[in-house]
């Protein structure tokens, strides 16, 4: 196998792991300190609306890191991880969204691939401009 497959796997990985750390660290933090239950989202909107805000941070940081790593494509792989977000948060909407409003949920799958092409759009420009 060519060496630029592994290489286009380990940025989407890289990127996904970066995503997952953060988000998981961010709730394991604000349920410890009490601010997010534990187990579920039936909070106040406000605080659904903060959670998807850092979740929206995180998914472009990650993705702007698998678009850095890419060998090439930049923006092909930041999509691609936009993909791999839309397929888990669709299956997280399904199987868990019982575990709060059916709207956060949704709103995750939505805005996963504009903020995959953000994360790449924004590594592009910055890349030109070094």
């Amino acid at each position: 196998m060519n060496a630029n497959i592994f290489k286009s796997i380990g940025a989407v990985l890289a990127g996904f792991l970066i995503i997952v750390v953060l988000s998981v660290g961010t709730d394991f933090i604000l349920e410890a300190a009490g601010v997010l239950p534990y187990g579920h989202l039936f909070v106040s909107t406000g605080l659904i609306v903060v959670v998807l805000f850092y979740r929206a941070v995180y998914s472009l940081i990650g993705c702007y890191i698998a678009a850095k790593l890419a060998p090439h494509s930049p923006l092909k792989h930041a999509l691609t991880l936009g993909g791999v977000g839309v397929v888990i948060s669709t299956v997280g909407a399904i199987a868990a969204g019982h575990l709060g409003p059916a709207w956060y949920a949704w709103t995750l799958v939505i805005i996963a691939l504009p903020i995959a092409w953000l994360g790449g759009r924004l590594y592009l420009g910055r890349s030109q401009h070094v």
